[in-house]
């Protein structure tokens, strides 16, 4: 039975990794809890969710929400996305009960909603269901149930710096391609004065590096499994697309990039030491703020770059919230995550902090609001390429699976995260592009061989 498979799926991933991160997730800086103020007689929620700018935004503005429920107290428990994803998925695995309220994606909702790990959402009449975009609200159900709600939404775009480029004589045109990507590297390259040509996730993670070069797979016409579930990761496709990638990150990005998630490279743009950025559309907003970045008013937008095949360039996600069939307070958890998703929460972070860090990539109103359109010059590109990206064509060939950036069987997350860590070795030059290949052609074989998917 698959349920069987699963467990020692996660039996295998978790018993190498977990330990040390655990030890960090529980440490004080892992961990921030709110103090208690009142009785024990409140209702407490522990909520876990990622140390995404957005969601830190949403732990400050929750005092509203404890204000408007008196009788509810909110524990934080603030997590980087690795970690995050371990401790998320040990909880839900092994029925811990730790959390009512968990931060979870568009990769594990469904998956989860299968296994009746996650309660349907019934959010009443007030909460517009209809208005969250459809691809978004399509990937957190299951069976025409919703299972999470979107904190935000995003696909993935390009970020390069305007007075960089026309410094150097670049225009950018509305979809670029990755040849592109690297002459433009070339041009604007200057450590000397602290600018590197691009930016791009190097640390490993199935969320992680493996997010970006999944599409970069897709671009150039690979695929992470054939019609048979074979893998096809030791392919020319492949080679070519991991061949780009280790190159121009070696020639044109930052020192270090082998450690540098979505935060990190974040950091780099917003302090003007990056020319070019390929990441999530949620970054937009973050970077267009005078708050957040030292370069708000030179950043320029574009489609994800292209190679051969178009589609599957540009992701599809969601940072959700949900609630386990565990939680101890499922009515007051659904009270908080119908808060958080709502209209009225957008409203509210537009009033203390503007139009333009508003949780993007939601809903259908937020796109129709003009202040946010005057505010967010990046929406229109934003909203095409969530509504562009398609999950049921990933590849130029076809596939057993669906998604852009990941593989919606369970086993994905252990097999990505150890190709992730492979790909990472290339970077860092520990190995050739040709060994971390055929390696991770070998050790995806051997687990989708003892998970039962081939002979």
């Amino acid at each position: 039975m698959r349920i069987h498979r699963f467990a020692k799926v996660v039996a295998a991933f978790l018993a190498g990794v977990m330990l040390a991160q655990l030890l960090y997730a529980c440490s004080p800086r892992g961990l921030r809890l709110a103090t208690p103020t009142q009785a024990a007689e409140k209702t407490k929620l522990t909520i876990a969710t990622v140390n995404n700018g957005d969601m830190v935004v949403m732990q400050g503005l929750s005092r509203k929400f404890e204000q408007a429920n008196p009788d509810i107290q909110l524990w934080w428990v603030v997590l980087e996305e690795n970690v995050l994803r371990q401790r998320t998925t040990t909880d839900v695995a092994s029925q811990g009960g730790q959390f009512d309220v968990m931060t979870i994606g568009s990769y594990e909702t469904p998956i989860w909603a299968r296994r009746d790990w996650l309660r349907p959402l019934d959010l009443g009449a007030n909460y517009d269901v209809n208005d969250l975009l459809k691809p978004i609200r399509e990937g957190l159900s299951n069976n025409g149930k919703l299972y999470a709600v979107p904190f935000y939404g995003e696909s993935s775009m390009l970020y390069y710096r305007k007075d960089l480029f026309e410094k150097a004589g670049i225009a950018v045109p509305q979809q670029p391609t990755y040849p592109q990507i690297r002459e433009w590297a070339s041009k604007i390259h200057d450590p000397a004065h602290g600018v590197y040509g691009v930016c791009l996730r190097g640390k490993p993670g199935w969320g992680e590096n493996i997010a970006f070069v999944s599409t970069l797979v897709n671009t150039y016409g690979g695929q992470w499994f054939d019609m048979k579930w074979q893998p096809t990761i030791n392919t020319p496709a492949w080679k070519e697309a991991i061949a780009f990638y280790v190159d121009l990150l070696n020639k044109y990005g930052p020192p270090g990039a082998s450690s540098n998630g979505f935060n990190e490279n974040l950091a780099l743009f917003s302090t003007g030491k990056c020319g070019m950025w390929v990441d999530a559309t949620v970054a937009a907003g973050l970077l267009s703020n005078p708050k957040e970045s030292q370069v708000y008013n030179k950043v320029g937008f574009a489609r994800a770059p292209i190679e051969k095949y178009p589609n599957g360039s540009n992701w599809l996600w969601a940072w959700a919230l949900a609630v386990p069939k565990t939680s101890k307070s499922p009515e007051a958890a659904q009270k908080f995550v119908a808060w958080a998703t709502s209209k009225e929460y957008i409203q509210l972070v537009a009033k203390e902090n503007g139009w333009v860090a508003v949780p993007p990539g939601t809903r259908t109103s937020t796109y129709e609001n003009p202040n946010y359109r005057k505010a967010a010059p990046f929406a229109k590109i934003v909203l095409a390429a969530i509504q562009s990206a398609d999950v049921t064509r990933p590849s130029a060939q076809p596939t057993p699976y669906k998604g852009v950036q990941y593989v919606d069987i369970p086993e994905f997350q252990a097999i990505g995260s150890s190709v992730g860590q492979t790909l990472a070795a290339a970077l860092t030059n520990r190995t050739s592009v040709d060994q971390a290949l055929q390696q991770s052609q070998k050790s995806t074989e051997r687990f989708m061989k003892h998970t039962g998917y081939i002979e």
